[in-house]
């Protein structure tokens, strides 16, 4: 159990797929000017990472690994996300058409979004079984979800700060990403 404990720990603060792997930087960018629009996102790749990674998980183990057709892996796992994403694209749409709206293109964008692939892939690299894959699997978008939602409260407060006209936008929110990731790294002597 603690092993579990401290993956997730490490998966959602030390090792941040954002801040210390450079990875989902489009949607952490794109998103995060609007904190609601922010946990929309943040729910929705909550929701595909942990579906896509438990479906690709037992497709490796039933059925390429027993076929022998390994080589398959990535082609499948980009199906199976794919997959993953239009359906919660169609949920959103018909369930939440204020949230479908925000997000706006970069909600079909969670299917090229590096970390879903990424989780898919390190659960079977890393040898994981199954519980903790999904503990992986819970830890590492709730960790995306934690940063872009920091993030997007620091750019609200950015945006009706007084700051100088080259530095608004993108260029202040880079910075404040930047000393994000310092921050976080911080906490690297924990586990």
């Amino acid at each position: 159990m603690t092993e579990l404990l401290s993956m997730a720990l490490a998966a959602v603060i030390i090792n941040n797929v954002v801040l210390s792997q450079f990875l989902g930087i489009c949607p952490f960018l794109g998103v995060s000017k609007n904190s609601k629009s922010a946990i929309g996102m943040g729910v929705a790749v909550i929701f595909v990472i942990f579906g896509a990674s438990l479906i690709t998980y037992a497709l490796y183990h039933l059925v390429l690994v027993p076929f022998k057709i390994e080589y398959m892996q990535l082609i499948s796992f980009i199906l199976v996300i794919a997959t993953f994403v239009q359906f919660t694209e169609m949920f959103i749409k018909k369930y939440s058409a204020s949230l479908y709206k925000s997000l706006g293109i970069y909600l079909p964008l969670i299917t090229t979004n590096c970390v879903v692939l990424f989780v898919a892939q390190d659960n079977i690299t890393q040898g994981y079984d199954l519980i903790e894959t999904i503990v992986n699997s819970i830890s590492v978008p709730l960790g995306f979800m934690l940063v872009l939602y920091l993030f997007s409260c620091l750019r609200e407060r950015l945006d009706s700060a007084d700051t100088l006209p080259s530095w608004k936008g993108n260029p202040v929110a880079l910075v404040v990403a930047a000393l994000m990731a310092l921050a976080f790294s911080g906490f690297a002597g924990i586990v």
